[in-house]
């Protein structure tokens, strides 16, 4: 019998993607306990520059993706090129949601790995990503400064952005009543500090090192980090944890 048998765990994930995360929980005996606190929408251009930047793919010689949401919005585009570039994805979970292989994943779900398995360079590169909260705009992301850095031409294009979705007093006595709180991304990281604080149920975890990472500069506290970088893999690490502590 897995140690998630009867326990309740917060998913965090926008309603649309919630359902894979949730059977996997339901196949382990836990009671999923679903609180969307992000949504997934088009960026502020509506995506124009995004499918600018499709439309000449031929000009890179990578494409960048650093999250499965990036991913979705790209699938199509690079399922149909005769003429794709090579494909970079920041972790499993991304590359998992490409529609077609990728030509590099880092060992660790980290923008400095990620830099550091393409090395130095001098090719263009398209980076894919979220749109930058208000008053990140102007600065580069880590990626993007890393890889300019290691001599790549690069140019960064906003595929979506998330927005909060309001939780009421009833969401913060389920959430701070259950058993764990898993969190697959950073934006829902901080959309939950936004909404409960820093408040959480006894056990945390998060899908990587990059949302922990968000998760220690807002002081939220994560007491797992998968070590594979997916759905399976944040489940899977939560298993371990209650299963020991049985």
């Amino acid at each position: 019998m897995s140690g998630l048998n009867g326990r309740r765990v917060v998913v965090t994930r926008p309603a649309a993607q919630a359902q894979p995360l949730v059977d996997l929980l339901r196949e382990l005996g836990a009671e999923p306990l679903v609180v969307p606190l992000i949504e997934i929408v088009d960026p502020s251009d509506g995506g124009l520059a995004l499918g600018d930047a499709l439309a000449r793919l031929s000009d890179f010689e990578w494409i960048v993706v650093t999250s499965p949401n990036g991913a979705d919005r790209v699938r199509s585009a690079l399922v149909a090129s005769p003429h794709r570039p090579n494909v970079a994805a920041v972790g499993s979970a991304t590359a998992a949601a490409l529609g077609v292989p990728a030509d590099l994943v880092p060992d660790v779900q980290t923008a400095e790995s990620l830099a550091g398995a393409f090395g130095h360079g001098s090719g263009a590169v398209l980076i894919v990503g979220p749109e930058q909260r208000p008053g990140e705009a102007a600065r580069l992301s880590p990626l993007h400064r890393a890889l300019a850095d290691q001599g790549w031409t690069v140019t960064a294009v906003e595929a979506y952005r998330t927005v909060p979705v309001a939780a009421s007093s009833g969401d913060l006595l389920r959430v701070l009543s259950a058993d764990a709180a898993l969190f697959a991304s950073g934006s829902a990281v901080r959309s939950w500090v936004d909404v409960f604080g820093t408040q959480t149920p006894a056990v945390t975890a998060a899908i990587g090192p990059s949302t922990a990472q968000v998760a220690a500069e807002i002081g939220l506290k994560i007491d797992i980090v998968a070590t594979d970088h997916s759905l399976h893999g944040l489940v899977d690490c939560l298993v371990v944890y209650f299963d020991d502590a049985v």
